[in-house]
């Protein structure tokens, strides 16, 4: 059997060293006695910027998971669901397993909910969960209606979501969502 190769000693980066530094002077961090504060990391000369190619190609696009899903729209199919599985969240044909009712709530009061909601609902695994704002009293909707596609797509939210509709065609007041899995 060879025996394993040592491990290579691991020490702050550069950034780590600077980033403590800075937080050291603003926390008025005082040494241990007998011990003295590191001396700040000299100032790094910026690489020069390379020359331009005169057929110089686009950069490449970001690996899939570095960049930010697509805006969810209710109502419209989301990319990585497959046909069927729209076609019944859409008809109401997917159950919710869990149910929020914002009738009568704040915007402010109604977001945190919200938000609490659907991070409650995936960290218990579920798949289907239902949000009921209310249709409204003008042509347009309620408030509640209106805010909930930019809850939905706010960074924190849009992660944990595969898709959203409503159920039926004349029950705009409420919204199946469709969860990602854990990872």
């Amino acid at each position: 059997m060879i025996p394993p190769a040592p491990r290579a000693k691991r020490g702050l980066s550069e950034l780590d060293r600077r980033l403590w530094q800075a937080w050291t002077a603003r926390a008025l961090v005082a040494p241990m006695p007998g011990k003295a504060l590191p001396p700040p990391p000299p100032d790094p000369v910026p690489p020069a910027p390379p020359a331009p190619a005169a057929n110089a190609a686009l950069p490449a696009p970001a690996p899939a998971r570095l960049r930010p899903p697509p805006e969810l729209q209710v109502g419209a199919a989301p990319p990585g669901i497959d046909a069927k599985r729209w076609r019944e969240l859409r008809r109401g044909r997917t159950r919710p397993e869990r149910t929020l009712d914002l009738h009568g709530r704040r915007a402010q009061d109604a977001h945190a909910a919200v938000r609490r909601f659907l991070l409650e609902a995936q960290a218990d695994g579920l798949r289907c969960v239902a949000i009921v704002t209310g249709k409204g009293s003008s042509q347009e909707g309620g408030v509640l209606r209106r805010e909930l596609p930019f809850w939905l797509n706010t960074a924190e939210m849009r992660p944990l979501l595969l898709g959203a509709a409503h159920p039926h065609a004349s029950n705009p007041g409420a919204v199946h969502l469709l969860l990602r899995r854990r990872r």
